[in-house]
């Protein structure tokens, strides 16, 4: 085990728990930047929500490499990143959901989120207006979908939602909405939901371009 990885692993996650704290290192380092007669409370939540947010992208980051599964699990980023979902800053929920979709590349991780409940929040990801973080729940749906989880990421209120994606002006999220319709839906779940849809208002918005 690569003790350095691991350790800086543990002091981000650390950090990250900690970050409301006064004392918080990085938050106090870009208060620095300013004097002091202009740092109010106001900005100090600033600084505060931008110090999570950097510790919180770096932790996606290190989602990206397979090296460091085992590490995260040991930290418990998956729950970290599976809580951040319910938070109101949008830049958090991107960072979260995008790690996320990284980690469950891998089987013991898309178990873990399977069996920590984690579809509905990553589900609740769609009504998004970051597109970023739309993309990301979709993929990570997609990765999660397993004949035991198809029930639940190819719920009805979802393959309605990815019929108004695949209409999106963003062609990425067009193009992604229609792998998941053809490639995850049958086509009677398709159909299901295109004439539900033609009855009922969809409360899923699309995301801003």
């Amino acid at each position: 085990m690569e003790l350095g990885r691991l350790e800086y692993l543990q002091a981000l996650v650390t950090e990250f728990q900690v970050t409301d704290s006064p004392g918080n290192p990085r938050a106090l380092l870009l208060a620095n930047t300013l004097p002091v007669q202009c740092v109010s409370s106001h900005t100090w939540c600033f600084f505060i929500a931008e110090a999570k947010e950097q510790v919180l992208a770096n932790l996606a980051n290190f989602a990206y490499d397979p090296k460091n599964y085992e590490y995260l699990r040991q930290l418990q980023v998956l729950d970290l990143f599976l809580d951040t979902l319910t938070e109101d800053n949008e830049t958090l929920v991107e960072f979260a959901i995008g790690g996320l979709c990284n980690l469950c590349l891998d089987k013991t991780n898309k178990d873990y989120i399977l069996e920590a409940n984690g579809v509905e929040p990553i589900i609740n990801c769609l009504s998004s207006s970051n597109e970023e973080t739309v993309m990301s729940a979709v993929t990570t749906l997609m990765y999660l979908t397993t004949l035991q989880s198809r029930q639940q990421t190819t719920a009805l209120p979802v393959v309605e939602c990815m019929l108004r994606f695949s209409l999106s002006a963003s062609r990425r999220l067009s193009n992604l909405a229609t792998v998941f319709l053809e490639d995850y839906c049958t086509p009677l779940q398709v159909e299901e939901a295109r004439n539900l849809s033609k009855h009922t208002a969809v409360g899923i918005p699309l995301p801003k371009d």
